[in-house]
């Protein structure tokens, strides 16, 4: 096995760095509290670094790294890593949204209590030697209303735990489905009807350009008086200075807060001095069984991706599951395939790769399939570090769009994938399919032409006129050159006019060979594909 160098640069449960210790082949470097110079010094054989929040994976760490393939965030957010760097260089990033589910959930929830029931309030009163119960006056959580923005596992476990004290609980999530919220047995809201209905409002969203402050000033204005605000997602999704003013004028009588737009929150900010704001400092996953939790799913996810490349959690590539994997992988291997054939029968500048899909596979995610057949278009005109991370970008970087259609025309196959490159007005086209128990690929198109090969190391494309003793010709200069033809396919669509030969063969023709071949006022078009060096085999 390869040896594979792990750097976990911040300290993860010791659960999760045995369990890498124990991989063979694994050579673990715990390396935490590590500056930014030394880091720089001990990536240079690293195959994956580990980090939670404190490490800044930056692009010059990323540089310095040359084998490195996984970077593994434990924990959800991962500011702290230049993604865009990484997903340039092929770098597959992940983390672990599952492992502190809980642990936020539940905290979200105690912020709930405590914005309803001033404990933390009393807690000091107490503690000041005051009894002053009349101004601690809280309110029951029955009966009243809970928005949450964001229906992912966190805000899911947070509705349930408000319907089971009697909430009635509305939703907006962009991606909620109908079907979804029935199930879940929320309310789905548009996000401008949710203000004026809450008496309650947890976000549990990502931090992007469009959810930035999405609770901001102008949704303050909207709420109803008296609302009770709670973030413990990420710091930004509620504009600071607005919620600050809310409660200032009472619009907002009480919010809790783990997370901010800076962090740590600096010593002098206003909301320290908020007596009706509980503020933890990002407590989200701060717990026994989640740290627990993301230590050992972090290990989990880079083994697997260093030793079976099975990519899971990814925040730069569409990530699959082992169920998943297995029923696409054949798929992936067909699309590779076309991909590379459809980059080398067509002019080296293209506009444009147009992928359609037939049949029963439209219904399976054809995402992963697509970057197959990017990353084989790129195979042979981009080096060895085109994967399924950087397939994408790099042909955006190319100036190659790519347009995906599912199509429910009939077909001669139950399924069939059809590539496309387009050049000047000229199309470049290539099919295949699957057959036989196994699932092998099988080339069954080309330029309109219906043929069936295998995909062998070489396949010769010959356009020829069709006259008598092509073939013997043909198979001649070949058996000259030394080039043992394993199958051939023979398609014409007419007596007399262009036919079109695919040879396929064992071992690489002469240009030699080819030139004898392109002599003949008979020949009209030849053309060689290499697929040596791709895994052909099931």
């Amino acid at each position: 096995m390869t040896p594979f160098d792990i750097i976990v640069a911040d300290r993860i449960a010791p659960a999760g760095v045995a369990f890498l210790k124990q991989q063979p082949g694994f050579n673990v470097t715990e390396a935490y509290g590590s500056s930014k110079e030394q880091m720089l010094g001990l990536v240079s054989n690293a195959s994956a670094i580990i980090v939670r929040s404190e490490t800044f994976i930056d692009a010059d760490i990323i540089a310095a790294a040359p084998k490195l393939q996984v970077v593994g965030r434990a924990g959800v957010g991962v500011d702290n890593i230049d993604v865009d760097a990484a997903t340039e260089r092929g770098i597959v990033v992940v983390n672990t949204p599952s492992g502190n589910t809980i642990a936020t959930a539940e905290l979200t929830f105690t912020h709930m209590l405590c914005a309803a029931r001033p404990i933390a309030q009393a807690d000091a009163s107490m503690k000041s030697g005051k009894w002053n119960r009349k101004a601690l006056q809280g309110i029951e959580l029955k009966g009243k209303t809970l928005a949450i923005l964001g229906l992912g596992r966190i805000g899911t476990e947070v509705a349930h735990r408000a319907q089971s004290f009697g909430m009635r609980v509305i939703a907006y999530d962009p991606f909620l489905s109908d079907a979804r919220a029935k199930t879940i047995n929320v309310e789905k809201v548009a996000l401008d009807k949710i203000w004026g209905q809450a008496d309650f409002i947890t976000v549990h969203m990502p931090l992007t350009d469009a959810t930035r402050n999405i609770v901001g000033r102008d949704a303050f204005t909207k709420m109803k008086d008296g609302v009770r605000l709670i973030n413990c997602a990420r710091g930004g999704l509620i504009e600071e200075a607005a919620l600050h003013e809310a409660i200032q004028s009472g619009k907002v009588a009480a919010a809790g807060l783990d997370v901010y737009e800076n962090e740590p929150l600096p010593t002098d900010h206003p909301m320290r001095q908020c007596n009706n704001l509980v503020l933890t400092p990002h407590l989200g996953a701060s717990t026994e069984e989640a740290q627990t939790n993301v230590g050992i799913e972090i290990a989990e996810t880079v083994t697997a991706i260093l030793t079976q490349g099975l990519i899971t959690n990814a925040v730069n590539m569409p990530s699959m599951d082992a169920h998943t994997l297995h029923a696409l992988k054949p798929y992936l291997k067909l699309g590779t395939i076309l991909g590379t054939i459809a980059q080398q029968i067509s002019p080296d500048s293209i506009e444009r790769l147009e992928i359609t899909f037939y049949g029963r596979i439209v219904d399976l995610d054809s995402m992963p399939i697509t970057r197959a057949i990017q990353k084989g278009y790129l195979h042979k005109i981009s080096g060895d570090r085109i994967n399924d991370v950087n397939a994408a970008v790099k042909m955006k970087h190319l100036g190659i769009d790519v347009e995906i259609t599912k199509s429910n025309a009939d077909t001669p196959y139950i399924e069939l994938i059809e590539v496309c490159a387009v050049s000047g007005g000229e199309r470049f086209l290539v099919e295949g399919t699957l057959m036989g128990r196994d699932l092998n690929p099988r080339i069954v198109g080309f330029n309109g032409r219906d043929i069936e090969i295998s995909p062998s190391k070489y396949l010769l494309i010959v356009e020829n006129k069709d006259m008598l003793g092509m073939v013997g010709m043909l198979g001649t200069i070949l058996g000259k050159d030394g080039s043992n033809i394993a199958n051939m396919s023979l398609n014409r669509k007419r007596p007399g006019e262009t036919a079109l030969t695919v040879f396929e063969l064992d071992t690489r023709p002469s240009q030699k060979a080819i030139d004898e071949m392109l002599a003949s006022d008979r020949i009209l078009k030849v053309q060689l594909v290499s697929l040596d060096g791709m895994k052909l085999n099931p």
